[in-house]
């Protein structure tokens, strides 16, 4: 049985800037498998490598694997789509199989726009995945679909979902191989150093209404600190890995366990080989003020913060439960402790103007974080933003949902006003650290990563790689007239998966019904009893002198 797994060629001009990033996926999901004993895995990483359908079709018919599996993002769901579709033409009779957040979350509007693709795993991939492929090579995948969690496939022209799989509750069961990738590719720039994406825990207390974190892994669960800290040594022993940012959205929420790992860290003298970058909350920072020293300590020296707008209507509208003034604190308290900081600020939302993105360039500048990113607002078509801003959403080409496209239209401004608004930010920011800050603030490391972030700017602007720039034709203010998003206004969605999205707001808004009929019903009662006892009380009765209060047949004392 031989499986080949494809990460498809999407790119973007966002977080690519900074170098080719691993696809930590495939080691995970490879991991289990070879422990089962399936062994006769390939992997064409076609994002890095750059793989065009030609080549990927003469990979496939040369492999002629029994499954092919893919992956997706939002963004990059066309380009898997097609990747399956290509192994379906070339290899008629392999299962073809998707993963990933977008389809998770979007199977139906997936399977009505790509019957091509047999099967869709859905959430968490390791189990759901071996579990299938156990199925397919006992020859009972047709048979057995059905009791298979945690899966959708289409029968008979119906879509069909299979109960959720529970979550894998010791992620520290779960080794993945990380030899099933070509290293040499992925390269982080600022420190032209190989680079990692292992993690530290998965899924979010935190229920943010633009993320779709906490929903895919639902429930929040750390691992063994050492057991990260062992991959994290594999990794730079036998693998030259330099740097690693863990995959974690927030890997300081739990303080004990990140302690742990710091301060295994350090025990083994990692920090001397390999540093490291995270995403974490202001809230966190400032908890754990007295902490960032041990933190440098352990080679942590990035901190990405997710300080999200500088309107305070905006934190509030993303559910992000912070105040503006906490996010230039926990940037002095980083700088203090000798970490980079960057900042990241969400714009393009409907109540967007001139002066708002204005105001989000004096914020940084006041701040003073390293590094600044104004990511363009992107409403997952999954999250309960989007759900409550669906009348205002205008563009469902999904390959536009990159954080660098602006999907929603300002009321006050087009788009490409809107992008030029946030390029100026961004040649205003850069220019002045550039002239001013990078080559003259410390030395050794701290100089050579600074200007190493710069180098990747540098690269991705000349190359008109960054934000998309070239491919959208924006030369700068002269040329807003002639940007173009190329947005395939054909792309819209499933009438599948807006039956389920109605039928969800429908069960939603039955149950807010429910609730406040029961709550309605509970105060009705409240205000009977209270009268009664209130009558009960004007003919003599009472609880002074220690009697104990009347109480009506079948309803307790208060």
């Amino acid at each position: 049985m031989r499986l080949v797994l494809i990460h498809p060629n999407y790119h973007s001009g966002g977080a690519e800037i900074a170098g080719n990033w691993p696809p930590a996926w495939v080691a995970y999901l490879v991991g289990p498998l070879k422990a089962a004993g399936y062994d006769d895995i390939h992997f064409i990483d076609a994002m890095t490598h750059n793989v065009e359908e030609d080549e990927l079709r003469a990979r496939i018919t040369a492999l002629q694997p029994d499954i092919v599996g893919c992956t997706a993002i939002t963004p990059s769901i066309y380009h898997a789509e097609r990747v399956l579709e290509i192994a379906r033409e070339v290899v008629p009779e392999a299962v073809t199989v998707l993963g990933g957040v977008h389809a998770t979350f979007m199977y139906r509007q997936v399977l009505s726009e790509a019957p091509h693709i047999d099967v869709i795993v859905r959430g968490e991939g390791e189990q759901v995945f071996l579990d299938l492929v156990r199925a397919i090579v006992d020859g009972r995948w047709q048979s057995d679909r059905k009791r298979i969690k945690g899966i959708a496939y289409t029968q008979g022209g119906e879509i069909i979902a299979t109960a959720a799989a529970p979550t894998i509750a010791d992620l520290d069961t779960i080794t993945p191989d990380w030899s099933i990738l070509d290293w040499e590719k992925y390269i982080y720039i600022p420190l032209n150093t190989r680079l990692a994406i292992p993690s530290l825990a998965r899924g979010c207390p935190f229920t943010c209404s633009f993320c779709s974190q906490w929903k895919f892994w639902r429930d929040y669960r750390v691992r063994d600190p050492q057991k990260v800290v062992d991959e994290i040594e594999d990794l730079v022993n036998n693998h030259g890995v330099g740097f690693f940012i863990l995959a974690d959205e927030e890997p300081t929420i739990n303080k004990r366990k990140f302690t742990e790992f710091c301060e295994e860290l350090i025990r083994r003298g990692l920090p001397d080989r390999v540093k490291w970058g995270i995403n974490t909350r202001v809230t966190d920072i400032q908890r754990d003020k007295d902490m960032l020293p041990l933190w440098r300590e352990a080679g942590l020296v990035h901190v990405s913060l997710g300080t999200e707008a500088a309107a305070q209507m905006k934190l509030d509208l993303f559910n992000k439960e912070t105040r503006v003034e906490e996010n230039k604190e926990a940037i002095r308290l980083l700088r203090e402790a000798d970490i980079f900081t960057e900042a990241q600020f969400i714009v393009g939302l409907d109540n967007e103007t001139v002066e708002t993105l204005e105001e989000t360039y004096r914020f940084a500048r006041d701040w003073n974080p390293d590094l600044a990113n104004w990511t363009m607002y992107t409403p997952w078509p999954f999250t309960p933003l989007f759900q409550e801003l669906r009348d205002k959403v205008e563009v469902f080409d999904f390959e536009k949902y990159n954080f660098v496209t602006p999907i929603m239209k300002p009321a006050a401004m087009d788009r490409a006003t809107l992008l030029d608004r946030v390029m100026h930010n961004y040649r205003r920011f850069y220019m002045n650290k550039a002239l001013f800050h990078y080559p003259w603030r410390g030395r050794g490391f701290r100089r050579k990563y600074l200007l190493g972030c710069l180098k990747a700017f540098a690269k991705a602007g000349f190359a008109r790689t960054f934000y998309d720039l070239g491919k959208v034709g924006y030369w700068g203010p002269q040329s807003k007239g002639q940007v173009d998003f190329h947005f395939d206004e054909t792309r819209g969605i499933a009438d599948a998966q807006m039956a389920d999205w109605d039928a969800l707001a429908d069960r939603k808004r039955r149950a807010q019904e429910r609730k406040a009929s029961v709550r309605e019903q509970i105060r009705a009662k409240k205000a009977d009893l209270a009268s009664v006892q209130a009558g009960v009380r004007a003919c003599g009765g009472g609880d002074e002198g220690g009697e104990r209060p009347f109480v009506l047949p079948g309803t307790a004392a208060e």
